[in-house]
């Protein structure tokens, strides 16, 4: 659908275009308006005003953006509140209007003004943005916009570290019996699968953009992170299954994370954990399981108790490993060196004195 007839004949100046977004925005809100008929004009309004935006930041394809003007749009937008305002009033707004307002996100917090993130230091300063747009994931009608708009925020160290650690800090001192403690880990079992799996994208960006924030963090919050993560891990659903385990291989091997795979691979528990994901019946899973299990099994400082699990399935595990691989090339051939130097080490666990009886 072509909104081309929504450009302004004449161009307005960035305070007009934000000056007419607040007002439309302000006019849409459900609480104060009653009347059907005003209700419609207002989102026409806010869907119009929203195409004025988007033209402004972006340019038409023809006419590239006036960068001056963009960077007074985006003091405007900070100076103004809007940005509080395109949050909150995110429900109320039509698909469309959404879906140039997320697109208009990206660019406006992207955008600096004599080097700064003008908008994401706005939201340094308005932190229950980021709650709203978190909680939302409970709302299917914007959930996946929100998931959009929180994954742009994450690109910047400061407002992904409010939404891992802060808001995180925050909940496990306060509300630990509130759904709030369990987060993205509640999310991305949600029933609605396409939000299910948007939150795990979120979820991953958290783990994944910034090493030493997710380090500092597991650090401090090892046993609650893990103890929940390891109901994603043994999640009767398939898919949480693949993608926990698979995520769980990534950012382990991260450098910034070698004391937590340090801390994880002496916990009896976790072996445990990998040698059933060894047996699932999708090989995929498998697959990823056992990139985590050889670390248990190559570490030199293993705890008696592990080397004694290991000790007593040997003839199991080193069927189960036999039959695994990953198909053909230079990547299966790394894989199976890898494999016979894990079997051969089961065995030779196997063969020591009192650990199969210990």
């Amino acid at each position: 659908m072509s909104f081309s007839f929504f450009k302004p004949s004449r161009p307005k100046t960035p305070q007009e275009v934000v000056r007419a977004i607040k007002d439309s925005l302000n006019a849409l809100d459900t609480k104060t308006v009653v009347d059907v008929k005003a209700l419609e004009k207002a989102s026409e309004e806010v869907e119009k005003n929203f195409v004025s935006l988007k033209y402004m930041l972006q340019g038409d394809g023809e006419v590239e953006p006036n960068m001056e003007q963009v960077s007074q749009l985006v003091i405007e937008i900070c100076k103004e509140d809007v940005l509080t305002l395109m949050v909150h009033e995110l429900l109320n707004l039509g698909w469309a209007a959404r879906k140039d307002l997320v697109h208009c996100w990206s660019i406006l917090l992207k955008h600096k003004v004599e080097s700064t993130h003008c908008c994401v230091e706005y939201i340094e300063n308005h932190l229950e943005l980021l709650d709203f747009l978190v909680v939302s994931y409970d709302s299917k009608d914007i959930a996946l916009n929100c998931g959009q708009m929180l994954r742009e925020c994450i690109k910047f160290p400061t407002l992904a570290k409010y939404i891992l650690c802060d808001w995180l800090q925050w909940s496990f001192r306060y509300i630990l019996d509130s759904a709030c403690f369990e987060l993205f880990f509640k999310f991305v079992e949600l029933p609605n699968f396409d939000v299910a799996s948007d939150a795990f994208s979120t979820f991953k960006d958290l783990l994944s953009k910034h090493d030493t924030i997710v380090a500092e963090y597991l650090t401090a919050h090892y046993s609650e992170f893990f103890d929940l993560y390891d109901k994603l891990l043994t999640s009767p659903n398939y898919v949480t299954r693949r993608q926990s385990v698979k995520l769980l291989s990534e950012f382990l091997f991260e450098p910034p994370n070698s004391s937590i795979m340090k801390r994880f691979i002496l916990e009896v528990h976790y072996l445990k954990v990998m040698m059933t994901l060894l047996k699932d019946s999708s090989k995929t899973i498998q697959i990823y399981a056992f990139h985590i299990f050889k670390v248990f099994v190559a570490n030199p400082n293993k705890p008696q108790e592990v080397k004694m699990i290991l000790a007593r399935n040997h003839e199991k595990l080193v069927e189960l490993l036999i039959d695994l691989s990953v198909g053909k090339g230079s990547e299966d051939e790394q894989f199976e060196e890898e494999k016979e130097m894990i079997i051969k080490e089961i065995v030779r666990l196997s063969r020591v004195p009192n650990l199969l009886n210990g």
